[in-house]
């Protein structure tokens, strides 16, 4: 997923001084016949998102959902705070003091810090050097011997932070003595929002998850999160995906998303999970990586966001969501996969269908579909819960993700992604679709690569579908035509590659396999000078990489 540059058309400045105003890039625009108007390089990159209003209808809402609302935003404003801290060593204070330019600043608060996480974490203010793999959760000056030396099961949590003590050994603290005053006001807020909730399983979610937020143990609020089926308002909040950890992969980063249920898209939608656990029996592999048993209460929602904060609000935003990570709560109760329909429709209106317009052959784009995109995006969660969770030589003992260590994420979201198109092609097979071409299902899966690719190779999801568009490449699942520069499917091929790749993934995921993954991500996560050239016309037509929100109570209208 690192360091290749996927935005060469706008080069990332190193700033003289963040005292200075942001150098102007000699490339100009013409507004009129007689005006140049000349645009900094910041103000390339903060045009790199576009802005995107958070909005539902909230008529549906009852009076004290509505009351809920800016409590659990306030919460999540301190998981905003919490996650500067995980992702920045120096306080966000300090760091906005040395900014006086407002582009700057505000490329910045998109970024949280002064690493573009679009470019490959590359650093855009003068001063600071490559952004630490491990974030803020270990010390800078830290080797792994050291941490492997280190005789503490509490280093490998989730919720730890590795410092130095007074005689500078290596020391965990828990996040929840690490971030007291925070959590704790967090955990009234919660607590507050509790005593409004008319749902009786949103009551038991949120004070448990108050409750969580002081000890840093989630199980119980994970289970009950589960177990809510009936309400409107949900609430994603915590310690929770482990991307910005790129040492490890170990700790979990401070996140929330407010969300209303968009109640009929979900009907529509849950019928598909009492088909999980045939779907893993039907997985292209070998026997022993499907052996463990998806679970068929897998809930699948649409949702409506209506606030980002933390590190699900830093640079590229999720369209979808599937929680809890904790594998007991997958084998007790599976997992919940969350669509989130109106910023799913806003990428796709801002980025798929115009990068389409550019990139896939002209008579494959009637074929670039939102229904397709949906699909794509809610199967790819689905997917998440196929496969195997432990290694198969521990008998399940040793967890795929602490066996693959800093590869997991990478290797875990090019299995969802190709297997969610695997499901798709399966469930059409069965007859579970009424009228479904699958070729808008293929098509857009094609033109999403381009999406996600220039989320860079420091990204998760840009490493996956890098890894992807490789392997499709050499088993000619599409072919390019070399004059006009697009792409065309070729059903076929672009089925029996995905089986491939499928199967390969499952594979390394199940024998643990961390050089395979090491391999796979390395070799295959690069980008061709010929692809990079394709990339290059997508931002000289200007199109936004991903998007950027106004947000909260005004927006909402409350």
């Amino acid at each position: 997923m690192k360091k290749i540059l996927l935005f060469s058309g706008i080069a990332i400045a190193t700033l003289m001084s963040c005292n200075q105003s942001a150098k102007v890039d000699k490339t100009t625009e013409k507004e009129t016949d007689t005006t140049i108007v000349e645009k900094t390089v910041m103000q390339k990159n903060v045009e790199k998102y576009v802005k995107v209003d958070l909005t539902t209808d909230i008529s549906k809402l009852t009076q004290n959902e509505k009351k809920m609302i800016p409590i659990l935003i306030e919460a999540a404003k301190i998981m905003d705070n919490i996650f500067w801290k995980d992702a920045l060593a120096e306080s966000k204070t300090d760091f906005f003091a040395k900014i006086t330019d407002a582009d700057t600043k505000h490329f910045a608060e998109i970024n949280y810090g002064p690493w573009d996480r679009l470019d490959n974490e590359k650093p855009f203010i003068d001063g600071y050097g490559e952004k630490p793999k491990g974030a803020n959760y270990y010390p800078a000056d830290m080797t792994d011997e050291e941490f492997q030396a280190l005789n503490d099961e509490n280093k490998t949590s989730w919720y730890t932070l590795l410092r130095r003590d007074d005689e500078g050994k290596l020391k965990t603290v828990w996040y929840h003595e690490a971030y007291k005053e925070e959590v704790t006001k967090a955990a009234e807020l919660l607590t507050k929002a509790a005593e409004l909730a008319e749902d009786e399983g949103l009551k038991n979610y949120l004070t448990l998850r108050a409750k969580a937020l002081l000890t840093d143990d989630y199980l119980e609020s994970d289970l009950a999160w589960m177990d809510m089926k009936d309400n409107t308002i949900d609430f994603v909040v915590g310690p929770i995906e482990n991307y910005e950890d790129a040492l490890y992969g170990y700790k979990a980063a401070h996140s929330a998303q407010i969300l209303v249920k968009d109640k009929s898209w979900s009907e529509r939608l849950n019928k598909y999970a009492a088909l999980l656990p045939e779907m893993q029996k039907a997985l292209p592999c070998e026997d022993k990586y499907k052996q463990e048993k998806a679970n068929a209460n897998a809930d699948l929602n649409a949702y409506d966001v209506i606030y980002y904060a933390g590190d699900a609000n830093a640079g590229g935003k999720n369209i979808a969501i599937n929680l809890p990570n904790d594998p007991r709560v997958h084998a007790k109760k599976g997992s919940r996969k969350l669509q989130l329909k109106n910023v799913m429709k806003a990428k796709f209106d801002n980025m798929v269908v115009p990068i389409s317009n550019i990139l896939i052959d002209e008579s494959q784009r009637k074929h670039i579909k939102f229904d397709a995109f949906f699909e794509n995006t809610m199967f790819h969660e689905v997917a998440h819960g196929l496969g195997v969770k432990y290694t198969i030589a521990s008998n399940g003992k040793v967890e795929v993700r602490d066996a693959l260590k800093s590869y997991y994420s990478k290797i875990e979201e090019g299995k969802a992604d190709i297997l969610g198109l695997f499901l798709i092609t399966k469930l059409n097979d069965m007859g579970e679709f009424e009228n479904k071409d699958l070729m808008d299902n293929y098509v857009t899966f094609m033109a999403s690569i381009f999406r996600s690719i220039r989320f860079g190779l420091s990204s998760s999801h840009g490493v996956a579908n890098m890894i992807r568009f490789n392997f499709f490449t050499e088993k000619g699942a599409f072919t390019r035509n070399a004059e006009t520069g697009t792409y065309k499917v070729n059903f076929e091929k672009m089925k029996e590659a995905s089986d491939e790749l499928g199967a390969l993934i499952l594979k390394v995921q199940g024998d643990g396999d961390y050089e395979a993954a090491k391999k796979l991500v390395e070799e295959q996560g690069t980008i061709s000078p010929e692809l990079q050239k394709d990339l290059d016309k997508i931002d000289k037509a200007g199109i936004a990489v991903d998007i950027e929100f106004n947000q909260g109570t005004s927006v909402l209208g409350l």
